[in-house]
Formats: structure tokens, sequence, C-alpha cells
């Protein structure tokens, strides 16, 4: 039995916590809406994103940031990105031993365009510092927690560490793979968030599965040549946290990012596509990051390009699409 504190009370935060519990760890979350906390407690559910499902009753949830950071040397930071600096400072000044960090957040920060484990690198001192990894992959929280099939991939600098969450994970229903690409696997992560807004537009705009087949295909293929170019391996992108993930996320009503494409696509603005949806969608800023990054090493990523003048230039969706239909003729 293994103690781990889930930082972020959000579906996947709750799935993966409901997953550990089950594989008989200890598990306190962290959050800060006192109706969740309140709910997990008494109740065992967690409604707000993860309705009609009861969890383990041993997990147990707080407010209390001290007692969170005191509970485990393992801590689960089930955060959206730009959350990340802010909580993970505020464990780094409340322990004094060294802690191993995992996360499951899928995004590119702004400006400085770190990938999540180095901005958890940024956030604590060395001596607190006992392993950073990931966990990655095609999974749906709404079907991990009802235990339906599902693989991902854990990754890490420390091969000790992505066993370590190879370990605290796997079970009968959730298979876990190790890659030793901690770029790819973060990468793949996060970009996919942005071909997945994209097809959520085509599928609004009435389009079928030839237009959402090319945007997955060409989508891998943007993801790909910025991965390279900074340093993944290009394998890891025929994997699961490549095009598995991918795939999931581009056609999925589960997936937050395609359904705020879906309403993008169907006419709506991006304040009102955003206004009945509870939940982050990473896609947003990733497009911004992915989009500036891009410039900076010179990569042509023309869908994220025409994403970009969707949701920050006001452009249309359909003068997006001819954009991109319309492009000079070139060999694939």
């Amino acid at each position: 039995m293994t103690e781990v504190t889930v930082f972020g009370m959000g579906s996947f935060g709750t799935a993966l916590a409901n997953v550990l519990s089950q594989n008989g760890h200890k598990v306190l979350m962290w959050g800060k809406n006192d109706q969740s906390i309140k709910e997990v407690n008494e109740n065992h559910q967690n409604t707000r994103y993860l309705s009609d499902v009861t969890l383990c009753e041993n997990i147990k949830a707080t407010a209390d940031i001290k007692e969170a950071t005191a509970f485990a040397d393992i801590y689960l930071i089930a955060l959206p990105t730009k959350a990340i600096r802010e909580i993970v400072t505020q464990i780094d000044q409340i322990i004094t031993s060294p802690k191993t960090f995992i996360h499951v957040a899928k995004g590119i920060e702004n400006n400085t365009f770190k990938r999540v484990s180095e901005m958890i690198e940024d956030s604590i001192s060395p001596e607190h510092n006992n392993g950073i990894g990931v966990l990655s992959g095609p999974s749906h929280a709404e079907e991990v927690v009802i235990k339906q099939p599902t693989t991902v991939a854990a990754s890490s600098k420390s091969a000790e560490v992505s066993q370590l969450i190879q370990d605290l994970f796997m079970n009968q229903y959730l298979r876990v793979y190790t890659n030793q690409d901690l770029v790819g696997v973060e990468l793949g992560g996060a970009l996919k968030n942005v071909i997945a807004i994209a097809s959520g537009v085509v599928s609004g705009m009435g389009f079928g599965d030839n237009a959402k087949a090319a945007l997955i295909t060409r989508g891998l293929a943007e993801i790909s040549r910025l991965g390279e170019k900074l340093g993944a391996d290009p394998m890891t992108f025929l994997g699961l946290g490549g095009i598995g993930d991918l795939i999931v996320t581009c056609t999925s009503t589960h997936s937050r990012n395609f359904t705020l494409g879906y309403k993008l696509g169907k006419g709506l603005t991006l304040d009102e596509a955003l206004n009945d949806m509870n939940m982050v969608v990473e896609g947003i800023y990733t497009t911004k990051s992915v989009h500036d990054l891009a410039q900076i090493q010179h990569v042509d990523m023309p869908i994220t390009n025409a994403l970009y003048g969707v949701l920050f230039e006001d452009q249309p969706v359909d003068k997006s699409l001819e954009y991109l239909m319309g492009r000079d003729k070139k060999a694939e």
C-alpha cells in the first residue's frame, strides 16, 4: 500500500484517484471546491465532473494544502496547465523532504513554451525533487472510472519513476506501458488538443469522416514536425501518446476540446461556446503556444495557424477551411 495525494478534483484526477484506491493505495484528494470535497467525503461521489459514479469509500478529500502535502511522498498533479506553477510553488514552500511528482496535464505554457514537467521542475527546489513523470494516452475519465479497457503511457527522465507510475496504476482494465521519450509523450498529449478542436469544428460544420480523417492524418504530420524539431523521437507519435491520444480526442463527444470545436463549427463565438462548459479546455491555450512556437522554430503548421485565426483573430470557420483546402500543391 502506497499513499498518494491527488492535486485536482476534475474528471481525470477523480478517475485516477479511484484507480489508485482500487489498486490498494491510500488516496487523499486536494481541491478548492467545498461542495465537491464534501460530496467525496460524505457520498463518495464527484457529480460535478463524473455524474452517476460511486467512488471507493476510502478516498478522502481536503481543501487544506498542508494536510494534502503531508499525506504522501507521491503527488499526482491533475490540474489545468495554467494553475500548475502556482500550486506546485505552494507545495514547495510547505514540504521538507523529496517528493515524486506525476502529472496528467496536457498543455504547453504560454510565452515560455515549457512542457508541464519543465514547469514543475522550475517550481520546486532541487532538494525536494525525487523525480517527475507523466501519465498520458487515450483515456477518457468517463470510461476509465467504469473500468472500460484503456491503455496509456508512462514516461520520465528516470526509468525508476516510469516504472513506479506503471506499478501504481496498472491493473486488469488499465494497461500502462513505459516510454523513454518524455519530450514526445508530453508534446503528443498537448498538441493533439489543438487538432481535436479543429476536428470538432469540421464536424460542427456538417462535414463527415473524410474531413475528420484528413485532419487527424495531417494533424499528426504537424505534431511530428514540431515534436522532432524539439527533440522528440518521431516514433513516439505513432504510439499511445501520439496517434492513440489523437484518435480518441478527435472523435469523441467525451472530449472537451472536440466539443468546443463542434460548437464553434455550429456558429457560436468562443465565449458562447465556453459558456456552459465547466472544465478547462486546454487546447485553447495550447493553440496560442504552438502557433507562436512554430513561428519561432520555423515549422509549418497550417491547421494550427487556421485554428489560431478562429480562436484569437475572429476568423470565420468557413474562411479558415478555405485557407486549408486552397494552399499550394505539394507532395505528402
